[in-house]
């Protein structure tokens, strides 16, 4: 699958894109924009079982029954029905929507593998060197011209000689195939393929940008539930923010999440507040985060129909998609989740029982209630209400607004934000901006000394103007928070509600507008697994119950045969072999060096500074390879070495830089705990080799880690630091500040002198616990001969080069 799925937790082949069905009468090759990769699907902690309803309908039946009339024709219509459907969850039926290729009847599940056929591929700034790979494998013109929307997004700030050049191939390139082209300063492209429709309810639409799960907020391609409503002054960026904190040991990591609640909870939840929760379950750790077509999103996208019909929008070369007519046909056939699906979990939330939330400082796993941090007057050098994440017209007003209620008791006149705070603001696409002017919130901003940026990405991913600088405290509206993604690893970046960053860049401080109404029965935040009702609340069918006897028996048969046969990750069966292709090792074996860090993000991994520079050399990337995480990786680690790291390794954005740099460091293996799933795609396209062995990681934890942890705790405590406890704890951005005793320094990478044998054959792992250490070995994940395949030929381009040659 490309890059980044909007929404499916599946897997797919390679060769989903590249066959003879791709070629034109006259030979030339053809193959999509974006690539594929395989992963290990989890939307489910597992498989569905089935259970055969054919052995109990089968047995004989007392004579009486097959005398009686009545008792004869029921047992009649129950032999000549056909099975009964499997049941399915949304992100299941729009899978099976989209996928091609299957048995006639086939009900696809979590856990298989398909092949799918996106909806409409996005493609940004990274279409520079995709454009050259689609070029360099020997391909001419795309396959499906309609599929393919081309947006300038990322570094529009950058007007140099070398981008300016790239940015008209990308334009050339576009215009040259026929495909929907959207130019710098036009938007985010998250944004334009929600406004105009390329992201379309109940379809599958890829995007080479980890944020395109936001397409989830319009329906668009585990289970959240929401019950409450919202309090004023709390938004859906408070919701998602709260969501990250409060669940913030990987409940929802590779996982598909749907969101539902009651009629009266979801119509709090406009379409903006929505856009913003699904674009940030990225960062929540999840693969898509999608909400239901509900009445809401009908309203909003009549509005956008009518809208298009009155401004007649469309163009010969461009149609409109949204239209009354195709607005019928989808709700005539509206998807929604069958009774009975499975899910691997429910989460819930009330939503009444939220305040407004603050995440950081350079983690969105810590989220702080914005009174409590506000009583600690951290003060901010930069406020940023920029991204795809809250940069609407409707997220414009409400910073605005703060502006414009401070003017009543400032003699009418809008008042300057504080002195020193430098304010940011840039719209998610020139029609938000537009609105937004019209509505003369945008105006209200520049008068209260708000800079404005071009409609794009910029500091958000660390480009362009505002960065920010060494020792300094930024507060922004957007999704990410990473040590050194917004600028220097020695600064500190808070995430909130455009509101609160309103309120912070007009007081100098984190500091709110005030609009927050606690409900008087507030006694904390109400939430856990489960769906939050309680057992003697609780009023089911018999068809429910019926359910929920059949998921307990289903869970005691799974531990039953745990008891009797072991684990499913057992012992290790020297019967189970996996083939190796010819040429591929059988064997990788280096020394340790560990990152004792969960939730290493891709920033961490190689800085987002460098991610467009397409001419950097391999030498440089190797240079600053997990600079961000520490800057003293490069000269610990030597050419072989094998790197281990916690759980959640490579979280965060879709860039393929953090699988190339590690390559280039000459890093040929990296064991984990657990992988984001985005991380594990790319290292595969790249050929770079990946391991899950939790008990690894805690082994070198109980090793190394833990009196250190404890010594550096305890200096932490020492020290007088201005922000709340939990966050010096953040593991996905390590203490920066030296400790009091640079003997008791935490170890961000080490050289262990343990030695480590990954036997791809017998798919185990075997530790050598230094020189004459103990010895100890782990059953892990097969690598299967189709990912040898990709490996062994250096990476997914080089794999379909050779199947282009290989074509008749």
């Amino acid at each position: 699958m490309p890059l980044r799925q909007a929404f499916a937790p599946t897997s797919v082949t390679p060769r989903q894109w590249l066959n003879k069905s791709c070629l034109s009468p006259h030979r030339a090759y053809l193959i999509r924009l974006n690539f594929v990769a395989l992963s290990s699907p989890k939307l489910l902690d597992r498989k569905w079982r089935s259970f055969s309803s054919t052995a109990f309908w089968g047995q004989d039946v007392f004579h009486a029954q097959k005398e009686d009339p009545s008792s004869a024709s029921f047992r009649s219509s129950l032999e000549s029905s056909s099975p009964p459907k499997i049941p399915q969850t949304l992100t299941e039926k729009i899978v099976q929507r989209h996928s091609v290729g299957l048995p006639k009847g086939k009900i696809v599940k979590s856990g298989d593998y398909v092949t799918l056929s996106p909806y409409r591929c996005m493609t940004h700034d990274n279409s520079g060197p995709v454009v050259k790979k689609f070029k360099s494998i020997g391909a001419s013109r795309i396959y499906d011209k309609n599929q393919i929307v081309i947006t300038l997004d990322h570094d529009i700030q950058n007007k140099s000689e070398a981008n300016l050049t790239k940015y008209q191939q990308i334009e050339d390139f576009a215009k040259q195939q026929g495909v929907v082209f959207y130019p710098a300063g036009r938007g985010i492209g998250h944004q334009i393929m929600v406004e105009e429709g390329w992201a379309y309810p109940s379809t599958l639409v890829v995007a080479s940008d980890s944020h395109s799960n936001m397409y989830g907020g319009v329906g668009c391609l585990g289970t959240p539930v929401f019950t409450g409503t919202l309090p004023k002054g709390v938004t859906g960026k408070d919701v998602i923010v709260a969501l990250c904190g409060l669940f913030s040991n990987d409940e929802v990591l590779n996982h598909a999440i749907e969101f539902t609640g009651s009629e009266e909870t979801m119509n709090t939840l406009a379409v903006d507040d929505r856009l913003a929760i699904a674009n940030m379950t990225t960062e929540w750790g999840a693969l898509t985060g999608l909400f239901p077509i509900d009445s809401v999103l009908q309203r909003w996208l009549r509005f956008k129909a009518t809208e298009s019909a009155l401004l007649q929008s469309d163009s010969p070369t461009v149609p409109a998609q949204f239209t009354h007519q195709r607005l019928d046909e989808l709700f005539a056939d509206q998807l929604i989740a069958d009774r009975g699906a499975k899910y691997s979990k429910y989460l819930y939330l009330d939503l009444s029982t939220l305040s407004p939330y603050v995440s950081g400082p350079n983690s969105v796993k810590v989220a702080t209630p914005l009174e409590e941090l506000a009583l600690q007057e951290v003060r901010i050098d930069k406020a940023y209400l920029v991204s795809c994440t809250n940069s609407r017209a409707s997220d414009l007003a409400a910073a605005a607004k703060v502006f414009k209620d401070a003017a009543w008791s400032n003699n009418g006149n809008i008042p300057r934000i504080a002195e020193g705070v430098s304010f940011y603001i840039a719209a998610a696409s020139q029609p938000e901006q537009i609105a937004a002017e019209e509505a003369g919130d945008w105006q209200a901003m520049l008068e209260a000394g708000a800079k404005p940026l071009p409609s794009g990405c910029g500091p958000c991913i660390g480009l362009g103007a505002g960065l920010l600088e060494p020792g300094e405290v930024g507060i922004s509206s957007s999704n990410r928070n990473f040590k050194g993604r917004m600028g220097s690893t020695e600064a500190k970046a808070y995430l909130a509600s455009p509101e609160v960053v309103a309120a912070s860049a007009l007081n100098g401080k984190i500091s709110g507008p005030g609009w927050y109404e606690r409900p008087q029965s507030w006694s904390g935040v109400i939430r856990g697994e489960g769906d939050g009702i309680r057992e003697e609340d609780r009023m089911i069918t018999a068809e429910e119950a019926l359910e929920k006897v059949v998921r307990q028996l289903d869970s005691i048969v799974d531990n039953a045969e745990q008891d009797i046969h072991g684990p499913k990750s057992g012992a290790i069966n020297e019967t189970e072999l996996t083939e190796i292709l010819p040429g591929f090792p059988e064997k990788v074996e280096g020394e340790i060096v560990f990152c004792d860090a969960d939730n290493i993000n891709t920033d961490g991994i190689y800085p987002g500074k460098f991610t467009y520079q397409d001419d950097i050399t391999v030498e440089k990337m190797a240079e600053v390879c997990m600079s961000n995480y520490d800057n003293k990786f490069s000269s610990i680690t030597q050419d072989g070495d094998i790197l281990v790291a916690g759980f959640s390794f490579g979280c965060g954005s879709s860039r393929e830089q953090a699988a190339t740099a590690i390559l280039a460091k000459k890093i040929p293996l990296i064991v984990a705990g657990s992988f984001g799933n985005i991380f594990s795609r790319n290292s595969i396209n790249n050929a770079l080799m990946g391991v899950e062995a939790p008990r690894l990681i805690q082994r070198l934890r109980e090793t190394f880690s833990r009196n250190e942890i404890d010594k550096s705790q305890q200096n932490m405590k020492q020290r007088n630091m201005n922000e709340p406890a939990q966050n010096r704890e953040s593991l996905d951005s390590p203490p920066p500040a030296p400790q009091t005793a640079p003997t008791n320094e935490r170890i961000l990478t080490r050289r262990t002198g343990w030695k480590l044998v990954w036997d791809v054959k017998r798919s185990i792992i075997e530790i050598e616990e230094g020189k004459g250490g103990d010895r100890w070995s782990q059953k892990v994940g097969e690598l299967p001969p189709n990912v040898q395949e990709i490996i062994a030929r250096g990476g997914l381009e080089n794999w379909v080069k050779k199947e282009i040659k290989a074509l008749p």
